[in-house]
């Protein structure tokens, strides 16, 4: 069998939120995760970065509708802990801001 690496297209990654660019399918009131309060229930709307980093994160199953939460951050504030479809992960705040997030009301 011959496998073939998956490529990620640029217009399906979203772009830093923080500059005013929104993925096109996230909505209004998207942040990123690394600006989220501790606690904070949401789901993630888009996950960007660079195509390896992008892949790396949907691998461990941070797609777009899943839960996440803020869990807390390393003393030095980097890294964060995030709960992720019930088991917690540790992210660099630069990878958390690549994840854009909904909060749940």
């Amino acid at each position: 069998m011959v496998t073939r690496p998956l490529k990620i297209a640029e217009g399906n990654i979203a772009t830093d939120a923080s500059a005013g660019g929104l993925h096109p399918g996230a909505r209004r009131g998207a942040v990123a995760l690394d600006t989220l309060p501790f606690g904070t229930p949401a789901r993630v709307v888009s996950v960007g970065g660079e195509g390896s980093l992008a892949l790396r994160l949907l691998e461990m199953g941070v797609v777009p509708g899943a839960p996440v939460c803020v869990i807390k951050s390393a003393p030095l504030g980097d890294p964060i802990e995030v709960r992720v479809r019930g088991y917690h992960l540790a992210l660099r705040r630069t990878e958390a801001r690549a994840i854009l997030v909904l909060r749940d009301e």
